[in-house]
């Protein structure tokens, strides 16, 4: 399969996914920052600062790591691509590096972001701090109290944390205001977007941004194994870490790349955040893909206990990938997802964020069909630092309860 099979033509389509719908207002900025970014990938200069950043300042290369002990118990070779080990804990500095770069040679002062578990807050309010720009960061109230160690980080970055109070108070919320803000403040502001979702030309900058995760993924493990690995597993919400390590595998058609979605508490209306399990093709926040709504076309409820994963739509390109079968797409429920938590703690001493963990709790329930030849690499999207409150108190409440049917 041709690498090309899944670049967007001009307008930002993924085949029949993508594209851009927004508000006219908002038409010229996307142009602009469509032209700049084209602009950008052809300047050395901009490779340059963007190579120099993430090495320097980011910590890249992260190291591919070889869990002994995790492979010991599916009976696999199994490998987890280190994002958590970056500056600020996640993969998204990577994307908030490139934004920031692109906001300065635009002649930007101020950015805006969404965050719904934070990383991308913190990313963002990081690389505004670096270089001297007003931040502020809109995010649910939901999510709010469930990351307070990350709103706090972000307030001691110097940014401004919006507290979003409308519908679910969670991600989509949260997106919502950001591009309000940007639609009102268009002359002076660059969006940092933190998925590679929204209207064209974000899927694409944020794919290109995040590849650098699966280009080092592919050298370290033809040097480490001598050859590819046979499954690429990562946690799907909007999708950036995961096309990230999918991209520079595409083409390599005996790689299985498998997304793991928030299955929540099982694939019920409103219990989970399942989008290829429960969703249809829909308009969501200036992009068409896999959304999930009612027959009239109104956002659903989503439900995750990782505020990462908590959100109605995935990324174009996955909803592509998907339709021409390069990708499956799976989901864990919330149990499995801390079992998950849980196993990576106690065979590897690595604690995960809760949306790495449903990527780590799809191939330990996959165990039995795993073979000793299969390798697989795992993308540890992000460190659990944040999840630490959240994951004691989801423990306390279930031990109250007495503990609850597996699922």
């Amino acid at each position: 399969m041709p690498h090309g099979i899944t670049e967007p033509d001009n307008r930002g389509h993924f085949g029949p996914y993508g594209g851009i719908y927004v508000p006219e207002t908002l038409m010229a900025p996307l142009d602009e920052l469509t032209r700049e970014y084209h602009r950008a990938q052809r300047d050395p200069s901009f490779k340059r600062d963007l190579k120099h950043y993430l090495r320097q300042y980011a910590g890249r290369p992260t190291p591919l790591y070889f869990a002994e002990r995790m492979s010991m118990e599916v009976g696999a070779r199994v490998y987890f691509k280190r994002e958590d080990l970056c500056h600020t804990g996640a993969h998204k500095i990577n994307n908030c590096i490139g934004q920031i770069l692109l906001a300065r040679r635009m002649g930007k002062k101020r950015v805006i972001a969404e965050t719904g578990a934070g990383q991308h807050g913190v990313a963002t309010a990081t690389v505004a701090a670096k270089f001297g720009m007003e931040c502020v960061v809109y995010m649910g109230r939901v999510d709010m109290e469930r990351q307070a160690l990350n709103v706090f980080r972000m307030e001691n970055l110097g940014a401004k944390v919006v507290p979003v109070t409308a519908g679910q108070e969670t991600l989509k919320e949260a997106i919502s205001e950001a591009m309000r803000d940007w639609v009102t403040n268009v002359r002076s502001t660059y969006y940092v977007l933190g998925s590679a979702l929204g209207a064209h030309p974000y899927p694409l900058m944020v794919r290109d941004f995040q590849s650098v995760i699966g280009r080092e993924t592919r050298k370290q493990i033809l040097k480490q194994e001598g050859r590819l690995p046979t499954t690429i597993v990562a946690c799907v919400g909007g999708g950036s870490n995961a096309i990230g390590i999918f991209y520079p595998f595409i083409k390599d058609e005996a790689v299985r790349l498998i997304g793991v979605e928030a299955g929540g508490l099982g694939i019920k209306k409103g219990q989970h955040a399942a989008r290829f399990s429960g969703g249809r093709m829909g308009i969501l926040q200036g992009t068409k893909t896999y959304v999930l709504q009612d027959a009239d076309g109104q956002i659903g409820l989503t439900h995750s206990v990782s505020a990462g994963l908590d959100y109605a739509a995935v990324g174009p390109e996955h909803s592509l990938l998907r339709d021409l079968k390069r990708a499956e797409y799976t989901y864990v429920t919330d149990i499995q997802a801390m079992k998950g938590f849980d196993a990576a703690c106690r065979w590897e001493g690595i604690l995960p964020a809760l949306e790495s963990a449903h990527a780590v709790a799809y191939v330990i329930k996959e165990s039995r069909r795993w073979k000793k030849k299969d390798l697989i690499v795992i993308n540890m999207s992000g460190r659990g630092d944040k999840d630490v409150q959240q994951v004691a108190e989801w423990k306390s409440a279930r031990s109250r309860k007495g503990g609850s049917r597996k699922k």
